[in-house]
């Protein structure tokens, strides 16, 4: 009878021993996630939520929307999301682990990526304590809104967010984000 190999455990310490090669490298719980460099539409589509969430998250004193190269790290793990919002760090000395806890995270779909956000981030996400996870499709034109507690909402016209600490909530037309 055949066993199952093991699969390594990596710890933060390895993953940042990494080579900066343009990949991206995360680590969820232990699980090592290589993603090559974003395409053209894909960073074309996060600028454009970006610009959407910005004036909003501004204007309602949510903190700020982070994106390329800002990380979640909880738990041992270490995440890149695609965009998220949060406060700063009030101390500008902080390190990651003590990086206040998004409100949103938004995560791009990609051929490369789309099993890893819909699963493991997903779980990892919620598991952590993120208010809300959107993850946005390019191919089906939609927007998924995640949330522990709810059944998911999928919005192919129009999501609306309405964080907790917001006088009104952001509605964003799905359209504008795929142009």
């Amino acid at each position: 009878m055949q066993m199952a190999a093991a699969t390594k455990q990596w710890t933060l310490e390895e993953l940042h021993s990494l080579p900066d090669d343009g990949n991206k490298y995360e680590l969820i719980r232990g699980e090592l996630f290589v993603t090559p460099a974003p395409t053209d539409h894909h960073e074309t589509i996060a600028a454009r939520l970006a610009r959407l969430l910005d004036p909003y998250v501004a204007t309602q004193g949510l903190g700020f929307v982070y994106r390329p190269r800002a990380i979640l790290r909880r738990e041992g793990s270490e995440v890149e999301p695609d965009l998220m919002v949060r406060q700063p760090q009030p101390d500008r000395r902080a390190t990651w682990d003590q990086a206040p806890l998004p409100l949103l995270i938004v995560e791009i779909l990609s051929d490369s990526t789309r099993r890893r956000d819909r699963e493991h981030k997903r779980d990892f996400y919620l598991d952590v304590g993120v208010a809300e996870y959107w993850i946005v499709d390019p191919e089906g034109r939609t927007i998924t809104s995640i949330v522990r507690g709810r059944d998911d909402v999928v919005a192919a016209d129009r999501i609306t967010w309405s964080p907790a600490g917001a006088a009104a909530a952001l509605t964003v037309e799905v359209a504008d984000v795929f142009g």
